[in-house]
């Protein structure tokens, strides 16, 4: 089974440089971008597929020198541990080789939230806001504020597979420390949420112009002379589900419509995409979903220095760097979990076709 499976990695791998070296290829932008991405995907797993054929090599070699020369202390160690590489990178291979979730190529707009805390919960909102713009920076992503007020915080994230980074922090982030305005040294626990959607186009999310409702008014808050005395705020409001979003910060009434028309079909598209598992979910009788995203993913825990990620049991003695933007510890964990109940999941094996 994991021989025939590493013979179509080596192949599907070797069709993608074939590609990648074709003149028609590079001079095809579309087509050389989509064998370029195919590529990247691919790598780690065939990097995985040579050295299973090494260690099986190495394991053939010794066997036949041990035939030919008796019993070798040395060669029987090297025998156990190639056997030992071989069954941990059949379990390596099959988890490079999981299907990947169709939305991790895609840009993500994060919207964050005060939750319970009062004034407290606004000034964590502004930290996690830092925190994960930081870190999209560190990965090499493109960060665009969409809105910025009230303790709120909309932005986009732009790149390649910025969907695959970002959504593992969807959720509720809970801080446990004592509050500058806090006289007593009292610990105090707040929240913020944070809701990661992947932006979708217009194919994607159909939208009915007759199913909006568009209003404009005057631009509040902190601002320029245009900001605020133009007709610049624009609030969408799609009838048939409720969903209201509004834009101010642009001084543009048409770029303010553009920034909400965007989020607006983010939240669409995540509405159906959340009924869509919410359906699977009840037919396998398991939680899959959104159903997760009430509770707390993650504790801030500045006296003990200390992170939680409640999803995975994994711990960080690390605040001060995590909130600098070093998060990579915990996708990579996260990633890896995502992988193995995948898995473990009916049809979660990819296809190299």
């Amino acid at each position: 089974m994991i021989d025939d499976l590493v013979s179509q990695i080596e192949t599907r791998f070797a069709e993608l440089q074939e590609e990648l070296s074709d003149p028609a290829v590079i001079g095809d932008r579309e087509r050389f971008r989509a064998a370029s991405r195919a590529y990247r995907e691919l790598e780690p797993a065939a990097k995985l597929a040579a050295e299973y054929r090494r260690a099986v090599d190495d394991l053939e070699g010794a066997g036949e020198l041990l035939a030919e020369d008796g019993d070798d202390p040395e060669l029987r160690s090297l025998m156990e541990a190639s056997r030992t590489r071989i069954e941990d990178l059949e379990d390596e291979i099959r988890l490079a080789m999981v299907e990947r979730d169709p939305n991790d190529d895609k840009n993500v707009i994060v919207e964050i939230r005060p939750g319970a805390g009062g004034d407290e919960a606004a000034l964590w909102a502004g930290d996690l806001y830092r925190m994960l713009t930081r870190y999209a920076e560190r990965r090499g992503f493109q960060v665009e504020p969409l809105a910025i007020g009230d303790g709120s915080y909309t932005f986009e994230v732009k790149g390649d597979g910025a969907y695959s980074v970002f959504k593992y922090e969807g959720g509720t982030h809970r801080v446990q420390r004592v509050p500058e305005t806090e006289s007593q040294g009292r610990i105090h626990t707040s929240t913020a949420t944070a809701a990661v959607l992947p932006e979708a186009d217009d194919v994607e999310v159909q939208i009915d112009p007759n199913d909006l409702q568009i209003d404009v008014y005057r631009s509040s808050g902190p601002g320029g002379q245009s900001v605020n005395t133009t007709d610049s705020a624009v609030r969408i409001t799609h009838k048939p589900s409720g969903v209201v979003v509004s834009m101010q910060d642009e001084k543009s009434q048409l770029q303010n419509r553009e920034r909400a028309m965007r989020v607006l079909r983010a939240r669409l598209y995540e509405r159906a995409r959340a009924q869509q598992q919410a359906e699977l979910a009840a037919s396998r009788q398991a939680q899959v979903g959104t159903g997760e995203r009430a509770e707390k993913i993650r504790t801030y825990n500045f006296p003990e220095r200390r992170v939680t990620d409640h999803r995975i049991g994994l711990r960080s003695h690390n605040l001060d760097a995590i909130l600098m933007g070093e998060l990579g510890e915990f996708t990579h964990a996260l990633q890896d979990d995502e992988k193995r109940r995948r898995l473990s999941a009916p049809r979660s094996a990819s296809s190299l076709t």
